[in-house]
Protein backbone atom coordinates (compact mmCIF):
# COMPACT_ATOMS: atom_id res chain seq x y z
CA UNK A 1 0.00 0.00 0.00
CA UNK A 2 1.11 3.45 -0.73
CA UNK A 3 -0.22 7.00 0.36
CA UNK A 4 -1.25 7.24 -2.95
CA UNK A 5 -3.85 4.58 -2.42
CA UNK A 6 -7.85 4.61 -2.58
CA UNK A 7 -9.79 4.10 0.21
CA UNK A 8 -11.08 0.90 1.44
CA UNK A 9 -14.19 1.80 0.67
CA UNK A 10 -12.95 3.20 -2.65
CA UNK A 11 -11.05 0.30 -3.78
CA UNK A 12 -13.96 -2.14 -2.67
CA UNK A 13 -16.36 -0.02 -5.04
CA UNK A 14 -13.48 -0.43 -8.02
CA UNK A 15 -13.13 -4.00 -7.95
CA UNK A 16 -17.34 -4.74 -7.44
CA UNK A 17 -17.76 -2.81 -10.66
CA UNK A 18 -14.97 -4.95 -12.11
CA UNK A 19 -16.17 -8.53 -10.37
CA UNK A 20 -20.02 -7.47 -11.17
CA UNK A 21 -19.46 -6.63 -14.67
CA UNK A 22 -21.47 -8.51 -17.47
CA UNK A 23 -21.90 -8.48 -21.12
CA UNK A 24 -25.50 -7.85 -20.98
CA UNK A 25 -28.19 -9.04 -23.68
CA UNK A 26 -31.70 -8.24 -21.91
CA UNK A 27 -32.89 -5.14 -21.32
CA UNK A 28 -35.97 -3.17 -19.94
CA UNK A 29 -37.94 -1.57 -22.61
CA UNK A 30 -38.84 1.81 -22.38
CA UNK A 31 -36.29 2.70 -20.05
CA UNK A 32 -34.19 5.86 -20.50
CA UNK A 33 -30.71 7.12 -19.57
CA UNK A 34 -30.48 10.35 -18.32
CA UNK A 35 -28.52 13.27 -20.12
CA UNK A 36 -26.14 13.21 -16.92
CA UNK A 37 -25.47 10.28 -16.59
CA UNK A 38 -24.90 9.46 -20.25
CA UNK A 39 -22.34 12.44 -20.50
CA UNK A 40 -20.37 10.73 -17.26
CA UNK A 41 -19.89 7.55 -18.87
CA UNK A 42 -18.82 8.99 -22.50
CA UNK A 43 -16.77 11.15 -20.35
CA UNK A 44 -15.14 8.32 -18.56
CA UNK A 45 -14.52 6.53 -22.06
CA UNK A 46 -12.88 9.48 -23.14
CA UNK A 47 -10.67 9.05 -20.04
CA UNK A 48 -9.16 5.97 -21.48
CA UNK A 49 -5.45 5.05 -22.16
CA UNK A 50 -4.42 5.39 -25.87
CA UNK A 51 -1.20 4.53 -27.03
CA UNK A 52 0.40 7.63 -28.39
CA UNK A 53 -2.59 9.98 -26.97
CA UNK A 54 -3.56 9.29 -30.07
CA UNK A 55 -7.69 8.69 -28.79
CA UNK A 56 -8.69 6.66 -32.19
CA UNK A 57 -12.33 5.97 -30.51
CA UNK A 58 -14.91 7.20 -32.23
CA UNK A 59 -19.03 7.31 -30.68
CA UNK A 60 -21.66 7.29 -32.73
CA UNK A 61 -25.28 7.78 -30.37
CA UNK A 62 -27.95 5.97 -32.67
CA UNK A 63 -31.13 7.72 -31.94
CA UNK A 64 -32.76 7.16 -35.37
CA UNK A 65 -35.49 4.41 -35.06
CA UNK A 66 -35.22 3.59 -38.60
CA UNK A 67 -31.27 3.34 -38.34
CA UNK A 68 -31.41 1.10 -35.08
CA UNK A 69 -33.65 -1.21 -37.32
CA UNK A 70 -31.14 -1.27 -39.95
CA UNK A 71 -28.42 -2.06 -37.59
CA UNK A 72 -30.64 -5.21 -35.71
CA UNK A 73 -30.87 -6.41 -39.70
CA UNK A 74 -26.83 -6.50 -40.53
CA UNK A 75 -26.33 -8.32 -37.02
CA UNK A 76 -29.31 -10.85 -37.80
CA UNK A 77 -27.65 -11.63 -41.24
CA UNK A 78 -24.79 -12.22 -39.32
CA UNK A 79 -26.10 -14.20 -36.84
CA UNK A 80 -26.87 -16.62 -39.23
CA UNK A 81 -23.82 -16.92 -41.16
CA UNK A 82 -22.06 -17.38 -38.13
CA UNK A 83 -24.09 -19.97 -37.03
CA UNK A 84 -23.91 -21.51 -40.49
CA UNK A 85 -19.64 -21.29 -39.69
CA UNK A 86 -20.43 -23.02 -36.20
CA UNK A 87 -21.00 -26.06 -37.65
CA UNK A 88 -22.60 -28.76 -35.45
CA UNK A 89 -23.22 -26.01 -32.74
CA UNK A 90 -25.46 -24.08 -35.07
CA UNK A 91 -28.82 -24.89 -32.88
CA UNK A 92 -27.17 -24.05 -29.55
CA UNK A 93 -25.76 -20.81 -30.96
CA UNK A 94 -29.41 -19.58 -32.78
CA UNK A 95 -30.88 -20.41 -29.28
CA UNK A 96 -28.66 -17.53 -27.82
CA UNK A 97 -29.90 -13.90 -26.97
CA UNK A 98 -26.51 -12.30 -28.46
CA UNK A 99 -28.37 -8.26 -28.49
CA UNK A 100 -30.42 -6.22 -27.52
CA UNK A 101 -30.50 -3.92 -29.80
CA UNK A 102 -34.30 -3.30 -30.07
CA UNK A 103 -34.71 -3.45 -26.70
CA UNK A 104 -31.95 -1.40 -24.82
CA UNK A 105 -32.32 2.71 -24.12
CA UNK A 106 -29.00 4.09 -26.19
CA UNK A 107 -27.55 2.40 -29.08
CA UNK A 108 -24.07 3.20 -29.63
CA UNK A 109 -21.41 2.49 -32.59
CA UNK A 110 -17.73 2.56 -32.03
CA UNK A 111 -15.25 3.35 -34.33
CA UNK A 112 -11.85 3.32 -35.23
CA UNK A 113 -10.86 6.86 -36.41
CA UNK A 114 -9.89 8.07 -39.44
CA UNK A 115 -6.10 8.73 -40.21
CA UNK A 116 -4.89 6.36 -37.84
CA UNK A 117 -1.88 5.30 -39.78
CA UNK A 118 -0.27 8.67 -39.16
CA UNK A 119 0.11 7.60 -35.76
CA UNK A 120 3.41 6.08 -36.12
CA UNK A 121 4.33 6.29 -31.75
CA UNK A 122 3.16 3.18 -30.34
CA UNK A 123 2.23 1.42 -33.50
CA UNK A 124 4.93 1.07 -35.49
CA UNK A 125 5.65 -2.21 -34.68
CA UNK A 126 1.98 -3.00 -33.07
CA UNK A 127 -0.13 -1.39 -34.97
CA UNK A 128 -3.15 -3.09 -33.20
CA UNK A 129 -2.68 -0.80 -30.42
CA UNK A 130 -5.39 1.50 -32.15
CA UNK A 131 -7.72 -1.14 -31.39
CA UNK A 132 -6.44 -2.15 -27.95
CA UNK A 133 -6.83 1.74 -27.15
CA UNK A 134 -10.57 1.50 -28.29
CA UNK A 135 -11.10 -1.31 -26.43
CA UNK A 136 -9.74 0.23 -22.97
CA UNK A 137 -12.38 3.13 -24.00
CA UNK A 138 -14.96 0.71 -24.05
CA UNK A 139 -14.11 -1.32 -20.86
CA UNK A 140 -13.74 1.98 -19.05
CA UNK A 141 -17.86 2.83 -20.60
CA UNK A 142 -18.64 -0.79 -19.15
CA UNK A 143 -17.15 -0.38 -15.71
CA UNK A 144 -18.73 3.35 -15.19
CA UNK A 145 -22.29 1.90 -16.94
CA UNK A 146 -22.21 -0.97 -13.61
CA UNK A 147 -21.24 1.55 -11.24
CA UNK A 148 -24.30 3.93 -12.18
CA UNK A 149 -26.37 0.52 -12.16
CA UNK A 150 -26.49 0.10 -16.32
CA UNK A 151 -25.84 -2.89 -18.04
CA UNK A 152 -24.28 -2.75 -21.54
CA UNK A 153 -23.77 -5.42 -24.43
CA UNK A 154 -20.69 -5.63 -26.64
CA UNK A 155 -22.02 -6.97 -30.00
CA UNK A 156 -19.49 -7.81 -32.44
CA UNK A 157 -21.48 -10.27 -34.37
CA UNK A 158 -21.70 -7.91 -37.86
CA UNK A 159 -19.98 -6.73 -40.91
CA UNK A 160 -17.56 -3.81 -40.09
CA UNK A 161 -17.93 -2.77 -44.19
CA UNK A 162 -21.44 -3.30 -44.43
CA UNK A 163 -22.14 -1.47 -40.89
CA UNK A 164 -19.75 1.96 -42.12
CA UNK A 165 -21.47 2.36 -45.01
CA UNK A 166 -24.72 2.63 -43.72
CA UNK A 167 -23.38 5.03 -41.23
CA UNK A 168 -21.14 7.44 -43.77
CA UNK A 169 -17.48 6.22 -41.90
CA UNK A 170 -14.64 7.42 -44.06
CA UNK A 171 -12.51 4.68 -46.10
CA UNK A 172 -10.27 4.81 -43.10
CA UNK A 173 -12.25 4.35 -40.13
CA UNK A 174 -13.81 0.98 -38.96
CA UNK A 175 -16.64 0.07 -37.04
CA UNK A 176 -15.29 -2.28 -34.23
CA UNK A 177 -18.59 -2.52 -31.49
CA UNK A 178 -22.19 -2.06 -31.16
CA UNK A 179 -22.99 -1.23 -27.54
CA UNK A 180 -26.47 -1.81 -25.85
CA UNK A 181 -26.86 0.17 -22.99
CA UNK A 182 -29.18 1.29 -20.34
CA UNK A 183 -31.45 -0.47 -17.25
CA UNK A 184 -31.32 -4.28 -17.00
CA UNK A 185 -33.67 -6.32 -15.30
CA UNK A 186 -30.86 -7.68 -13.37
CA UNK A 187 -27.16 -8.38 -12.99
CA UNK A 188 -26.72 -12.71 -12.99
CA UNK A 189 -24.13 -13.67 -11.11
CA UNK A 190 -22.00 -15.22 -13.72
CA UNK A 191 -21.47 -14.48 -17.52
CA UNK A 192 -24.32 -14.88 -19.03
CA UNK A 193 -22.77 -17.72 -21.73
CA UNK A 194 -21.77 -19.61 -18.44
CA UNK A 195 -25.65 -19.54 -17.36
CA UNK A 196 -26.36 -20.62 -21.26
CA UNK A 197 -23.50 -23.61 -20.95
CA UNK A 198 -22.06 -22.37 -24.28
CA UNK A 199 -18.67 -22.01 -22.22
CA UNK A 200 -16.99 -22.22 -19.07
CA UNK A 201 -14.69 -19.45 -17.92
CA UNK A 202 -11.12 -20.68 -17.09
CA UNK A 203 -9.25 -20.25 -13.59
CA UNK A 204 -6.54 -16.81 -13.93
CA UNK A 205 -3.32 -19.58 -12.81
CA UNK A 206 -3.87 -21.45 -16.46
CA UNK A 207 -3.10 -17.71 -18.12
CA UNK A 208 0.22 -16.30 -15.59
CA UNK A 209 3.09 -17.59 -16.31
CA UNK A 210 6.67 -16.29 -15.31
CA UNK A 211 10.26 -15.66 -17.05
CA UNK A 212 8.47 -17.42 -20.35
CA UNK A 213 5.65 -19.50 -21.72
CA UNK A 214 3.76 -21.82 -19.71
CA UNK A 215 3.79 -24.99 -21.82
Amino acid sequence: MTEHAFSDAERRAVYRAIAERRDMRRFVQGAKVPNDVLARLLQAAHAAPSVGLMQPWRFIRITDTTLRHRIHALVDEERLRTADALGRRCDEFLALKVEGILECAELFVVALGEGRQAHVFGRRTLPQMDLASVSCAIQNLWLAARAEGLGMGWVSIFDPRALGELLGLPADAEAVAILCLGPVPEFPDRPQLELDRWALGRPLDEFVSENGWAS
